[in-house]
């Protein structure tokens, strides 16, 4: 099994979401921009402590059988936004695929979409 580097690098996002994850390049849209690893785990959200809750994603709900994943790398650090730059879905049994979804200029934010539980870039709802 192999993982992908990220082709970015943490800052500040001068807002109050703090660390961002930025491009460090340009990636043309459909360009795989990490495939991260994951630790897959069950129980209820609501178990899960606030630092890590964050970075939980919906396993299950992105076709997976586990309920939850925390994304290491920088799957866990990417900021909301809606829409999102980037979509996301499972790689593997142990990994998550994130994917431009348009062209990303170098030194933009990566985003993923908090709200799209199967990993789209909008949703009707923002958070």
């Amino acid at each position: 099994m192999r993982f992908k580097a990220s082709i970015g690098y943490l800052a500040d996002t001068g807002t109050k979401k703090g660390l961002g994850v930025f491009a460090s390049r340009d990636i043309a849209a459909g360009e795989i921009v990490e495939i991260a690893p994951v630790i897959l785990f069950g129980g209820r959200l609501e178990d899960i402590p606030d630092a890590l809750s964050n970075s939980a994603f919906g396993w299950r709900a992105i076709g997976g059988e586990t309920k939850f994943a925390i994304c290491l790398g920088y799957g866990g650090m990417y900021n909301h936004a809606n829409p999102a730059n980037m979509i996301y879905s499972i790689a593997h049994e142990r990994g998550m695929r994130f994917l431009a979804s348009r062209d990303i200029r170098a030194n933009e934010e990566l985003t993923v979409n908090y709200n799209d539980t199967k990993g789209g870039t909008d949703s009707t709802e923002d958070i």
